[in-house]
């Protein structure tokens, strides 16, 4: 792999020049490096560019990075990857992408996940998003993730995007079974004239599932962010639906969140808050020694923790 990759590893997978059991490297619409573990076999697809992540039942406490990095402009990237996590298995995906681009020409990344949870099945999925480089073609990343859980299956979703990245549509929708529970966390920051959009659809068809939903966000400059969310109540289930977003400088945000029930057993609930940083904190922190650019970036930096 080259020496961006290896850069961008470091800031979307804590990479520190190799990783531990099985993963698989993506550069430039390429394999840079693949291994497979005893438990967790990786595979190219074979219809379509990208792999299969095939994790066996009962595997407990592995971890399976699949990073992509795109180096330079000039590169639009279109990945399929699709993650089959047998019964009882309880793993963590590291995934992100970094894309960079010092010249004129675009640097894109599109990423397409399925994710197939059997029965008891619990993933911790960690996603980091960034953009580099100096160039004035557009680095551009958007993800699709489709997520479907069987019975008792669990999946937490910790998602980040870093900064840099001009253009990004996240669009995400899971199905889920009886006592399946999904749980998000989102965090975004945008800055100049970047936008960002993000896409929940969620289903919860079986009996007792459940959905925890949260998305933090922090619009600077003059950029401009999107958070639209349904939730699908269709048998007796929970969902909670929650978009918290500062407004810095000329910031927007658009927050659209959705319900709806067609059980009378469905317990929904959304909540959307947009507002700027409250003066009084600004103060407290100055009174500590801090300028009021530290202090706004200290309490950023908290609220999106």
């Amino acid at each position: 792999m080259n020496d961006m990759t290896k850069q961008l590893l470091s800031m979307i997978s804590d990479f520190d020049e190799k990783f531990e059991g099985a993963f698989n490297i993506r550069e430039d619409s390429g394999c840079a490096g693949r291994q497979s573990s005893a438990n967790i076999k990786i595979t190219d697809k074979k219809d379509l560019p990208g792999i299969e992540i095939h994790i066996k039942p009962g595997t407990k406490g592995e971890k399976v990075y699949i990073p992509a990095c795109v180096t330079h402009g000039d590169v639009n990237d279109l990945v399929y990857n699709d993650f089959y996590v047998g019964e009882d298995a309880d793993v963590v995906i590291v995934a992100g992408c970094g894309v960079h681009s010092d010249s004129h020409a675009e640097a894109r990344h599109n990423g397409i996940h399925r994710f197939f949870l059997e029965k008891n099945a619990k993933v911790l999925y960690e996603e980091k998003h960034i953009g580099t480089g100096n160039g004035k073609g557009e680095k551009n990343i958007d993800p699709v993730t489709d997520i479907f859980l069987a019975d008792d299956a669990v999946m937490e979703m910790d998602t980040v995007q870093l900064g840099g990245v001009d253009k990004s549509l996240r669009k995400t929708s899971a199905k889920l079974g009886a006592r399946a529970k999904l749980i998000v966390r989102e965090r975004i920051m945008t800055d100049g004239e970047e936008y960002a959009k993000t896409d929940f659809d969620v289903s919860m068809d079986g009996e007792d599932s459940s959905v925890d939903l949260i998305s933090r966000s922090v619009a600077k400059g003059h950029s401009y962010q999107e958070f639209l969310s349904t939730l699908n109540g269709k048998n007796r289930c929970s969902g909670h639906s929650e978009c918290d977003a500062i407004l810095v400088d000329n910031g927007t945000v658009n927050a659209a969140p959705a319900l709806e029930a067609s059980h009378v057993d469905a317990a929904l609930i959304h909540e959307a808050a947009i507002g700027k940083i409250a003066g009084e904190q600004i103060l407290k922190l100055r009174s500590l020694g801090l300028t009021e650019e530290e202090a706004q970036d200290r309490i950023i930096q908290g609220f999106l923790k």
